[in-house]
Order: structure tokens, then sequence, then C-alpha cells
């Protein structure tokens, strides 16, 4: 395998992990725009339990993601009294706010980065990827899944029925938050440096989008986005000066189509019954 297309795969490995960090969230109805900054929370924890206090590296993923878990659950009690946009800008002001932190902050290198020792494999990378995508197929099928969905429907008639709606909502900014921050030292121990300026807008702004684009009904969706936005963007390098228009109206044409996702509950169960019925299904 080539190292171009090795690089290709690592980076839809954490991908994939930041669109499932970014759907818990999502499937709540919360928009959540700081991804990116709870993703730099795991990258710099991590390297640094890894540089300076030679921690393992398996100690030091799960502890960078505890790390962000609790800032989130911090931070999450007051956010949350918002809703819509105004949740919306909040998260991506965190964001913000993070980047600037270790942006500023020396003893991780501040502006000018921060250079990490200890190396992941590629392998790993792509074995803690699906792990995580296990992990939210068993939490798709739980009842846990089927209170954020009640939530996201209708807040007001999830919390008649008894449903805990702001701890529910608490808790799965935090998961999210807690597997973004995996993502980000994955990150960090694959390309062995981590820089504050690539934690970024933009960033947190792909990241929804695998999500939004994928479909938030099935478990499947994100995993769809994050290959769509992974691997679009590179096969249009054909044309460097058009590549990002093109690659925009594909957005704008999905959106218009198919506002729900790529990936539906319906088209899913279709998709099922059509292998298990030998084709006897009506699209």
């Amino acid at each position: 395998m080539s190292g171009y297309m090795e690089a290709m795969l690592v980076l839809l490995a954490i991908n994939t992990i930041l669109a499932y960090s970014a759907s818990l969230p999502l499937s709540t109805g919360q928009l959540n725009l700081g991804i990116a900054g709870f993703m730099a929370i795991g990258a710099y924890v991590s390297a640094y339990l890894t540089n300076e206090l030679a921690v393992s590296l398996w100690l030091a993923l799960p502890a960078g993601g505890v790390v962000a878990a609790v800032i989130a659950i911090a931070i999450g009690l007051p956010i949350l009294r918002t809703h819509g946009i105004y949740l919306a800008l909040a998260t991506f002001s965190l964001g913000e706010i993070i980047k600037t932190v270790f942006l500023n902050l020396e003893v991780v290198g501040g502006a000018s980065g921060y250079p990490v020792a200890n190396y992941m494999e590629t392998t790993t990378v792509w074995a803690i990827a699906i792990a995580v995508f296990f992990f939210m197929f068993l939490l798709s099928q739980s009842r846990f899944s089927l209170y954020l969905t009640a939530i996201k429907n209708d807040p007001t008639v999830a919390d008649l029925f008894g449903l805990d709606v702001k701890k529910l909502q608490l808790t799965a900014i935090a998961i999210g938050s807690f597997l973004a921050a995996i993502a980000g030292g994955a990150y960090a121990h694959q390309f062995s440096y981590v820089e504050a300026q690539y934690f970024s807008a933009l960033l947190n702004i792909y990241i929804v989008l695998f999500v939004i684009l994928g479909g938030v009904q099935t478990v499947y969706g994100p995993l769809i986005g994050a290959v769509y936005f992974t691997f679009l963007p590179e096969i249009l390098r054909f044309s460097e000066e058009w590549r990002f228009v093109v690659f925009a109206a594909f957005i704008i044409f999905f959106m218009a189509w198919r506002s729900e996702g790529i990936v539906t509950a319906a088209n899913t169960r279709k998709l099922r019954q059509f292998f298990t019925r030998g084709g006897q299904v009506r699209w």
C-alpha cells in the first residue's frame, strides 16, 4: 500500500470517530460546533502524558477522553440552557476558546506546535475506529438511543413521559466529547505532531457535515458521511481550481435531494429486506 493511500485510510478512520462523536448530540437535536475543541483536548492531553510523564499510550488516550468528558459536563450544564442557534454559537465559541488556550500554552509548544514522540500504528488507529463503530452499533440497539430520538422529536413530550431530558442530553455530549478526544489522541500519535491551528472552525463544520450528509437515523449514516467527505475532495483533485466549487455543489445537491441524509431508516430497512427476500422489495 502506498504512503498516500495509507494516510487517506488513517484520515478516514479518524474522521469516522469524529463523525460518531458529533452524531450523539445531533441525535438529541443539539448542534455541537465545538467538537474540534474536544479533539484538541484529547490530542494535547494524551501527547503530554506520553511525552512528559512516560504514560502508556493505552492509558493516555482514555485519560484525554475523560478530561474532555469532564470539561464537556462542566460546560454543558450552562450551555444546555440555550437552544437552537444560540446553542450552536455557544459550542462554537467554546471550541474557539479551547483552540486559543492551546495556541498560547507554551508548555505544549504554543503556536509552534508540539512534537509527539510515541507513534501509533495505522492498524491501531483502524482498530480504534472499528471498536467505536461497534460501540455505537450496540448503543443504537439500546433504550438510550430510543430516549435520544424521543428527545429530538419532542423534548416536552419526552419530559412528560418521565425522561430526564437534560441529563440525557448532557450524557450524549459527554460521550461525544470523549470520542472526539480519542480521535484527537489517535491523530496526535499517528502524525507525531500537534498544532492548535488544525482544530479550526472549518474542521468543526466538516465534522458536523459528516453527520448531516450521512444521516443520523441509523448507525451507518455518520460512517457514509465520513467516507464521502474524506475521499471526494481527493477525487476532485484533477481540477485544482474548481474542486471546491464542485465539492460545494455536491453538498447543495444532496441537501436539496435528501435533506434527511444519504442513509435513512427507511432505505436501510428496504435494503435489509432486499437481501433477506431475494430482491422481492418494492423501492
